[in-house]
């Protein structure tokens, strides 16, 4: 019947996770297709503004959201079901990087050239501005390029070939020597320098649709909490979503990123 909730799920990706991601559809499809016994189609969005456009319209029952997405479309009602959970924290920050040889410091970004991942990237865009505006440098008038690579390898890839100086990773809270170098482009983290860790944002989580199913909803919340309970499950928190295990999101509790979001302007 026309605008009833369907009871298969589509479920979306982000387009950070980058070339791999396409690889990660399928294990992730058949795991949920089995766990919840529904049929499961599993996609992947090429920009963040897609995903949040999609979660909204209903065309995707649940996504996979970067934390500013989460706000943004939380704050439009859209419900956040679980957020990631990592190294037990459930917060996370940026790295700001350039390579190893490099001799840029914060006071000398001037005519430096910048590679980030998408413009609603939290670690990889939107917490790197507050921070170094907080740091007395306008990101604006420092940085003679600005480019957006659409994921996390692509703009660490930028900086490395040469074509920019500065890019962004998300790092783990808590942890100086550890970035998301280690997890995004394994071998290459000692090519790398770090610049400045920002402050700390909650980590991603998984939204779910205003028109989606409410037994879906249910199903897929017992299924993202449990994860962690099998070997198959622990593999897609570690390759799919860079988490240890899910938890329950606080209700609206990604408010406090609209700071970050209106530093970036």
């Amino acid at each position: 019947m026309k605008g009833q909730a369907r009871t298969n799920l589509r479920f979306a990706l982000p387009s950070a996770l980058g070339a791999q991601a396409q690889d990660r559809v399928a294990p992730l499809q058949a795991h949920l297709a089995a766990s919840l016994g529904r049929e499961t189609e599993v996609v992947v969005s090429p920009t963040y503004e897609q995903l949040a456009r999609e979660l909204l319209s209903g065309k995707v029952d649940a996504a996979w959201a970067p934390p500013f997405v989460c706000a943004r479309i939380e704050a439009m009602g859209v419900r956040v079901l679980v957020r990631g959970v990592r190294a037990g924290a459930s917060v996370y920050r940026a790295a700001l990087l350039t390579k190893r040889d490099s001799t840029l410091t914060v006071k000398t970004l001037a005519g430096a050239r910048a590679a980030w991942t998408d413009r609603d990237s939290v670690g990889g865009y939107l917490l790197p501005m507050a921070w170094l505006r907080d740091q007395g440098v306008d990101p604006g008038k420092a940085f003679a390029d600005q480019t957006f690579a659409g994921s996390y390898r692509a703009a660490l890839e930028a900086v490395l070939n040469g074509e920019a100086e500065v890019t962004s990773v998300f790092a783990r809270a808590g942890q100086t020597g550890v970035t998301g170098v280690e997890e995004v482009w394994p071998g290459q983290e000692s090519e790398f320098r770090v610049l400045g860790l920002t402050d700390e944002a909650p980590n991603d989580g998984v939204a779910v649709s205003m028109s989606a199913n409410a037994q879906l909803v249910s199903d897929l919340e017992k299924t993202l909490l449990t994860l962690q309970q099998s070997e198959a499950g622990a593999q897609l928190l570690s390759n799919c979503f860079h988490a240890d295990r899910f938890e329950l999101a606080p209700r609206m509790g990604y408010r406090a990123l609209y700071r970050v979001a209106l530093a970036s302007l």
